[in-house]
């Protein structure tokens, strides 16, 4: 299947309106690419958190916000990333938009060192991907293949620093702390069985 084209008419519209197609379209030829570089794998694999936006099948649209250890994101080739799925609430709401629609956006930032880098693709989520076992705390894995990778402009990124990473990122050897949200009378009776949450005498 060919990679989908950057711009649609809608955008093209757009474009001409404002007078930007002729630089829309300088920039595809000078940033857009399919496939990851050096410096993309760097950049991506030094990243703590990222935003993940998917659809469901009606193209109803849902942002996520996905945080984990450095590295917790890879590239496993030239043209895929994988990400895992750690423990959240129970909604499945962008694992389970991926598996009615395949399509996400994803969004990397560098909020220290003004830097964005964004990724259009196509998402197959696994249970027992075989990199399962090398993410602790990994519920599933989700792989994407990049049909548009692309920066942007920082102009506009507010430029902060990490005070102190989340201690409920899992690691190797470390029981995270109970999210104190499932501690509360209105959620612990519904918790999934084998939760650290759940009432002990169930």
């Amino acid at each position: 299947m060919a990679d989908p084209p950057m711009y649609h008419a809608r955008n093209r519209e757009l474009q001409d309106e404002f007078d930007t197609r002729r630089l829309a379209d300088r920039l595809v030829e000078k940033l857009f690419r399919t496939r990851f570089t050096d410096e993309d794998r760097a950049f991506i694999e030094q990243r703590s958190l990222f935003f993940l936006a998917t659809a469901d099948a009606d193209g109803f649209p849902d942002c996520s916000y996905k945080g984990g250890a450095p590295g917790f994101v890879r590239l496993v080739d030239d043209e895929t990333l994988a990400f895992p799925s750690f423990d959240g609430n129970g909604m499945f709401k962008s694992l389970g938009n991926v598996r009615a629609n395949p399509k996400v956006g994803i969004l990397f930032i560098d909020f220290e060192k003004p830097r964005r880098l964004r990724v259009n693709g196509t998402a197959v989520v696994s249970t027992d991907d075989p990199l399962m076992p090398l993410v602790p705390g990994a519920q599933a894995i989700v792989r994407v293949r990049a049909h548009h990778i692309f920066p942007n402009c920082p102009r506009y990124i507010h430029k902060m620093q990490i005070v102190e990473a989340s201690p409920y990122v899992p690691e190797a050897g470390v029981v995270p702390p109970v999210p104190v949200w499932k501690t509360f009378d209105i959620f612990k009776d519904y918790l999934p069985k084998g939760d650290p949450a759940r009432p002990k005498d169930e």
